[in-house]
C-alpha cells in the first residue's frame, strides 16, 4: 500500500512517528497520524485543517490532556496500533471511491474522518470541527486544488467526490435507494422477531466466498422486511466487523431496463452500477424479486442482466441479497445451476398466528399515524384471526 503514498502523504507518516517520540508515546496511534498531517503543512489536509482554525499547538494540547506524557522516550521501530492501521486502509478505500490510483494527505485525512471513533476524532470534536464539515472541506480543496499534488485532482474527480461525500453515488441513487440512510433517517418499519433470519443473513454476508445470501419465501411473509432489519442492525452497529460502515442499496431493476430502447443500453447502464460498486467496495446490493434478472433486459441477441452479473459473483466483487418466492426460485434458479451455485439460500417461513399478533401491534403506531386513529388491542387480535381463517390465497402478516 505505502508504494502508492505521494512523497507529502510519507513524510505525514514520517512526522507522525516523530510527534509519537516527542510525546514519549511506544506507539503511532490516529492521533499522532493528525498531527503529522498538520505539521505536514502544505497537503491538501493541512490546508483543509488550517481553513477550519486548527492549528498544531491546539491538536497537541488536546492529545496531552486525553492521553498525557509517556514516561520515557523510546527507541527503534514505532508501530502502528490496530486503529491506525486501519484508518490507513480506509484511505486507501476513499482514493479509489474518488477513482484516484495516489494516496495523498487528503485521503489519510479522510480515512481519520470515516475510521470516526479514535483519539483523532475526539480531539477534532473537541476543538469544535463537525467531522461532515472537515470532509467538506476536504472535498471543496480537492475540486479546485491546482496544487504540487499528482495530477488527477482535477475538477471532475472533485465533483465525483462530492457525490460520494455524504455516502451517495449518483447512479446507484438513480436506480436504487439506500436503505442504511432510510434506517439511519429513521424511514423504515420496525422489524420483529426475524432475529434468527437476519443473523443468518449476516453470517452469508460475513464469509470470504459464496456470500450472496437468496431469501426465499412466499409473497407477504416479510421477506424485504429481514432486509429492512439489516439495514437498521448497521445502524446501530450490531454487526458483525466486516459489515460495519457498508451501504445497503436497494436496486430497482425496472428503472434500469425502463427506457433502454436499443440493444446494449441495458447492458451499459448495468455495468456502470456494477463498476461504482466494485470502485467503492462498502456497498451490498439488495434485489427483491431476483428472478427478473434470469432474462432481464435480453433483447434479440442481447444478454441478460444474470449473465453479466454471474462473474462478479463468483469473484466476490458484487455483495447481493436476493429475495423471490419459492415458486420463481423453483422455476428459475434450480434451472440455472451456475446461479443457483452463487446463492446461498434461506428460509422465510410464514410467522404464527401470536407471532403475526405481535408484529402488528410493534406496527401500530406507523398506522395510528397514517389513518389518524386509535387501533386497539382487540382489533389487532381480530384482524389476524379473521385474515388466518378466511384470506386463504395470501399469507401472514401481509393479509392481517
Amino acid at each position: 500500500m505505502f508504494e502508492r503514498f505521494t512523497d507529502r502523504a510519507r513524510r505525514v507518516v514520517v512526522l507522525a512517528q516523530e510527534e509519537a517520540k516527542m510525546l514519549n508515546h511506544n506507539y503511532i496511534g490516529t492521533e499522532h497520524i493528525l498531527l503529522g498531517l498538520i505539521h505536514e503543512g502544505e497537503g491538501v489536509a493541512a490546508k483543509a485543517l488550517e481553513s477550519l482554525g486548527i492549528s498544531l499547538d491546539a491538536v497537541r494540547e488536546q492529545v496531552q490532556d486525553i492521553i498525557g506524557q509517556g514516561q520515557q522516550q523510546p527507541t527503534g521501530h514505532i508501530p502502528f496500533t490496530p486503529r491506525a492501521k486501519k484508518v490507513l486502509e480506509l484511505s486507501l478505500r476513499e482514493a479509489l471511491q474518488l477513482g484516484h490510483n495516489y494516496i495523498g494527505t487528503e485521503h489519510i485525512l479522510l480515512g481519520l474522518i470515516r475510521e470516526g471513533e479514535g483519539v483523532a476524532a475526539q480531539v477534532l470534536v473537541k476543538l469544535g470541527a463537525d467531522l461532515n464539515k472537515v470532509r467538506q472541506q476536504v472535498i471543496q480543496l480537492l475540486s479546485g486544488y491546482q496544487g504540487k499534488e499528482p495530477a488527477g485532482v482535477a475538477t471532475g474527480a472533485g465533483e465525483q467526490a462530492q457525490g460520494t461525500a455524504q455516502g451517495g453515488s449518483q447512479v446507484l441513487d438513480q436506480f436504487g435507494r439506500n436503505l442504511t440512510q432510510a434506517a439511519r433517517d429513521n424511514k423504515l418499519d420496525p422489524v420483529i422477531g426475524r432475529e434468527k433470519e437476519i443473523e443468518r443473513v449476516m453470517q452469508i454476508l460475513s464469509r470470504r466466498s459464496k456470500n450472496n445470501p437468496v431469501l426465499i419465501g412466499e409473497p407477504g411473509v416479510g421477506k424485504t422486511a429481514v432486509v429492512e432489519g439489516l439495514a437498521q442492525a448497521i445502524v446501530k452497529g450490531d454487526v458483525p466487523e466486516t459489515l460495519k460502515d457498508k451501504q445497503l442499496y436497494s436496486l430497482d431493476l425496472g428503472s434500469l431496463i425502463a427506457g433502454s430502447r436499443y440493444r446494449g443500453d441495458f447492458e451499459e447502464r448495468l455495468k456502470k452500477v456494477t463498476k461504482e460498486i466494485r470502485t467503492r467496495g462498502d456497498i451490498i446490493v439488495f434485489i427483491d424479486e431476483i428472478h427478473t434478472l434470469v432474462g432481464a433486459g435480453a433483447a434479440e441477441g442481447a444478454i441478460d442482466a444474470a449473465s453479466i452479473l454471474k462473474p462478479l459473483l463468483a469473484r466476490g466483487e458484487l455483495q447481493t441479497i436476493g429475495a423471490t418466492t419459492l415458486d420463481e426460485y423453483r422455476k428459475h434458479f434450480e434451472k440455472d445451476a451456475a446461479l443457483e451455485r452463487r446463492f446461498q439460500p434461506i428460509q422465510v417461513a410464514e410467522p404464527s398466528l401470536p407471532h403475526a399478533i405481535n408484529i402488528l401491534k410493534g406496527l401500530r403506531d406507523r398506522y395510528e399515524a397514517h389513518h389518524k386513529v386509535q387501533i386497539t388491542d382487540g382489533a389487532i387480535v381480530a384482524a389476524a384471526n379473521l385474515a388466518d381463517r378466511y384470506v386463504s390465497d395470501r399469507f401472514l402478516p401481509d393479509k392481517a
